[in-house]
């Protein structure tokens, strides 16, 4: 049942607050993102220089960087991803319990970057894993971390446990863990994961 907004500030100033069972557990979940210790290349010193005092990540309830990805809610991949290392990071991912977040921080993560056409850089994790935020910049600074981390956090508060549309690790149709990649001959195997991304098709005029 909707309450009047007027009527709910009355009722705080009386020391009295409303809500629902899914705020409360939405408003747990924002205020508590314990992200992954680990970084993959330059971006993950303006991820370290966040969590410093200068910029301060405690504030937003984020500063508890876990050893461990069972321990960990959010991942933070911060740098170039090798197609070396991509069948680590998924096999990290698969290992964070539910509910979990990706924040793709820095051109590298997004798209490769200035390496993209090295043959041996992923053009974006987005290829494998389901990412939640991107962040651009070569690297992006320690604000633009803080600024993503309150666009997840906003993302978080408007998730729905039951319905339509209802958050993924409660949709039995909805995968937990993605197939790890392969070394193959000249590439990944499989290149992509098809479940979280669908290359564009190329339209190609009549010569």
């Amino acid at each position: 049942m909707a309450v009047d907004e007027g009527l709910k500030s009355e009722l705080q100033k009386a020391g009295v607050f409303l809500t629902t069972v899914e705020g409360v557990y939405n408003w747990g979940r924002r205020s508590s993102i314990w992200p992954l210790q680990f970084g993959l290349a330059c971006c993950a010193i303006e991820m370290i220089a966040t969590a410093c005092s200068r910029f301060d990540l405690a504030r937003f309830g984020a500063e508890v960087f876990r050893p461990s990805p069972r321990q960990a809610d959010l991942m933070i991949v911060a740098g170039t991803v090798t197609k070396k290392m991509a069948p680590q990071v998924v096999r990290l991912y698969n290992q964070m319990p539910e509910p979990k977040y990706v924040i793709a921080m820095g051109a590298c993560a997004i798209s490769g970057g200035p390496f993209k056409q090295g043959y041996n850089v992923l053009k974006g994790i987005d290829r494998f894993i389901p990412v939640d935020v991107h962040i651009p910049g070569c690297p992006p600074r320690p604000e633009a971390l803080l600024n993503a981390l309150m666009f997840l956090q906003r993302q978080i508060d408007q998730q729905h446990l039951t319905g339509s549309g209802k958050v993924r690790w409660y949709d039995d149709t909805e995968p937990s863990e993605f197939p790890i990649p392969q070394y193959g001959a000249k590439d990944l195997v499989p290149p992509f994961n098809r479940s979280v991304w669908h290359p564009e098709k190329i339209q190609r005029g009549a010569a």
